[in-house]
């Protein structure tokens, strides 16, 4: 049950990596199970690292629920750092899963969480580091079946080589059959594309690349994506969780690291999806419909959570937290249950609307370092654009109502690059901000500390935006300098996320399968955890770009016609792509008013 020769090796190592208990294993909460009494073994391979894997809560949710059935046995593999990673090949050591330490191969399924695409060479590095082949051509019934679902699963294609099966939508049941799926066939000695195409065969929401063949026109834009076979689905939808939402258990003794992680807390989900329906968030689409627990639900599930981790932190997660339905019953509920034994709640998602100046005077049980919210732009006419009904004096008001009440500073999340952006609506990000500390020093006596995090925006598949091409790099760096030059105070800092991360992700984001190629000429290269700034090497990239002779702008700043065929339309979302075109056309008019009134 237990490899004890590699981890031996592995100790032989892990002295001269950083933070070596991230590679070891053994956490409290953690499973370990006999693989001889269990029918089938997985591993769930976050593709970074550990520190930002172990407490993801899906990761967690899945974990949960595959070792609650006893013909199970769920383990968990994570990107190593660069210097593990340079260990495991000089000792010629593989990848493996982390409760019994036995290579990645050895398993029967690996599944990957496609949270960010920057993110995507780290799962070539752990597929070659586990013995994996690449290529799902070239992967037989002896190696592990690769399936891959998340936010990154509704662009399958960039990915389309490398990963046998994508689930799109909910996991927590489509997971469990496709794992007793794929074991039927091995117990029935299936061959593996036979395999995989009774499983996409026997549903609608799950996508094997290699049944499916991408057709171009002479201008390289996408004919159509060609079945090539008949009995897999023409279109695939969305898996959503058949049971009442309330009756999928949440993790109640979720694995304590041995290292700090950024989020070291107990993570509740309240609700998922969004009662709104901004232009620009994929999330909001693809979670669909709105799905929610009852109070008492997770208030318990809490209670079990804190007696089982000790952990001195709740934080209620979903896109939009303060409209959960019963947000004021369940934050009093909270206090009084979690405030007199010194845990804290916090509430990291809060909307902006007409109840949430009155939220600071109820939240008393909330941890108050800080309040985060996502206003995305600065003025109204724009947010009327995006479809983000928020008013400013709504913000400023809240804002003054938690400093009253203690909270010690704001963080602000915006957009640059939104279609019609305008030069005021960047000078509004920043005057904002300013006035938000001035607020503070109005009520406290001192400006208080106010954070612009601006996120330059990517259109991305299954929003009203994805026709529109990204903003290029220049127009986002003179936008950078505009709003750094405009702060006013020293307590207000403006954070732009870095210009050639986001090329990268307006490439992997809505690109086809083409950029596969890419993909893994970078990964040769060296391109390693590129969410990293002390990792990433964008030359990597942008050298493999000339090298194939890929047209950049075309990919990724290219306005696209809706009528044009997109490399993801074959994956259905929620409210189809009619309502997509429908929300564009609306944006399209609104703009026209917008650059008249300019």
């Amino acid at each position: 049950m237990y490899n004890s020769a590699l981890r031996q090796a592995v100790d032989r190592i892990i002295g001269r990596v950083q933070m070596p208990a991230q590679y070891l294993g053994g956490e409290l909460n953690s499973v370990r199970k006999d693989r001889d009494q269990v029918r089938g073994r997985m591993v769930l391979a976050f593709p970074d690292t550990y520190g930002l894997g172990a407490s993801q809560h899906g990761l967690q949710v899945l974990y949960s629920i595959m070792n609650a059935d006893p013909q199970w046995a769920c383990e968990r593999a994570f990107c190593p750092w660069i210097d593990f990673e340079n260990e495991l090949r000089r000792d010629r050591l593989p990848l493996y899963g982390l409760e019994s330490f036995d290579p990645l191969h050895t398993y029967d399924l690996v599944g990957f969480s496609l949270q960010y695409e920057v993110s995507y060479t780290n799962i070539l590095t752990m597929l070659d580091l586990g013995g994996i082949p690449l290529y799902a051509k070239n992967r037989t019934m002896d190696h592990p079946l690769i399936i891959a679902g998340g936010p990154g699963a509704q662009n399958p294609e960039i990915l389309a080589p490398f990963i046998d099966l994508f689930i799109v939508g909910d996991g927590e049941e489509s997971l469990p059959w496709v794992m007793d799926r794929w074991m039927t066939a091995k117990e029935k000695g299936r061959s593996r594309l036979e395999a995989i195409a009774e499983i996409v065969g026997s549903t609608t929401w799950a996508y094997a690349p290699a049944f499916y063949e991408p057709e171009y026109h002479a201008d390289g834009t996408l004919a159509a994506m060609n079945r090539t076979r008949s009995d897999v689905p023409r279109e695939i939808s969305t898996c959503q969780i058949s049971c009442d939402f309330d009756a999928i258990p949440l993790p109640k003794k979720p694995i304590v690291s041995f290292v700090q992680t950024p989020h070291d807390r107990i993570a509740i989900e309240i609700m998922r999806g969004c009662p709104w329906q901004c232009r620009f968030c994929q999330s909001t689409v693809i979670k669909r419909p709105l799905r929610t627990r009852s109070v008492e639900t997770i208030v318990q599930a809490a209670l079990e959570s804190y007696r089982n981790t000790g952990y001195q932190e709740i934080s209620l997660l979903s896109l939009s937290t303060s409209d959960y339905p019963h947000f004021f019953e369940l934050v009093n509920r909270m206090a009084e249950v979690f405030a007199p034994l010194g845990v804290s709640v916090s509430l990291p998602s809060l909307r902006v609307n007409e109840h949430f100046p009155q939220l600071p005077k109820l939240m008393k049980g909330v941890r108050k370092a800080g309040m985060t919210l996502a206003p995305e732009v600065a003025r109204d006419d724009m947010r009327e654009q995006i479809r983000k009904p928020i008013r400013n004096q709504d913000l400023f008001d809240g804002c003054r109502n938690a400093f009253a009440e203690g909270w010690q500073k704001v963080k602000l999340y915006f957009l640059a690059g939104l279609p019609g952006e305008r030069r005021v609506d960047l000078e509004g990000i920043v005057d904002m901000a300013d006035e938000i500390a001035r607020i503070g020093k109005e009520v406290t006596g001192r400006f208080k500390d106010v954070t612009a995090s601006v996120s330059n925006f990517v259109p991305k598949p299954h929003t009203p935006y994805q026709w529109n091409g990204m903003a290029s790099r220049e127009y986002l760096r003179d936008a950078g300098e505009l709003m750094r030059r405009r702060v006013r105070h020293r307590t207000v800092k403006l954070k732009q996320h870095n210009i050639e991360t986001s090329m990268l992700e307006g490439l992997l984001t809505r690109g086809d399968r083409r950029i596969a190629a890419v993909l893994e000429g970078a990964w040769r290269k060296g391109a390693r955890l590129d969410g990293w700034g002390e990792c990433f090497d964008p030359e990597k990239w942008w050298s493999t770009v000339r090298e194939l002779n890929i047209d950049f702008d075309w990919y990724v700043h290219r306005h696209r016609p809706t009528s044009e065929v997109l490399p993801w339309d074959h994956i259905n979302v929620k409210k189809g792509r009619a309502y997509l075109e429908k929300e564009q056309n609306r944006s399209l008019l609104q703009l026209e008013v917008m650059a008249k009134a300019t």
